[in-house]
């Protein structure tokens, strides 16, 4: 996952032609980088409630999370690389810049012949 983070290609490569688009990443062009854990975000809703009973268990997630951190810091520029207080009740702003949103899964794709086996 930080290889993948810190090689993807989400910016545009600004030259005097115009550049092109999605030619650049975090890494090219020496960017920093926030990292906020959000367990909220595999929350399903049960009624009108958040139900959180798929989300990772705390001390899993927790541990993930410093793992993540740490290999982005040992695999990139240490001090390029912030983080949130797992946890904690945080307000962050952000200014998204496109149209995209881009999911990342650290699982493993499944293969035709297991997609096949869960439709059957």
């Amino acid at each position: 996952m930080s290889k993948k983070l810190l090689n993807l290609r989400l910016f545009d490569e600004n030259d005097e032609q115009g550049g092109k688009r999605w030619m650049k990443s975090v890494r090219d062009l020496g960017l920093e980088v926030l990292v906020v854990s959000q367990f909220t975000l595999h929350a399903t809703l049960k009624g009108n409630k958040p139900d959180f009973r798929r989300a990772m268990a705390t001390d899993q997630a927790e541990k993930m999370y410093a793992d993540i951190l740490e290999s982005m810091r040992r695999d990139y520029q240490e001090d390029k690389i912030k983080a949130g207080v797992f946890g904690a009740m945080m307000e962050v702003s952000s200014t998204n810049c496109g149209p995209v949103t881009i999911s990342l899964d650290t699982r493993e794709p499944k293969t035709a012949q297991q997609t096949d086996e869960a439709a059957t």
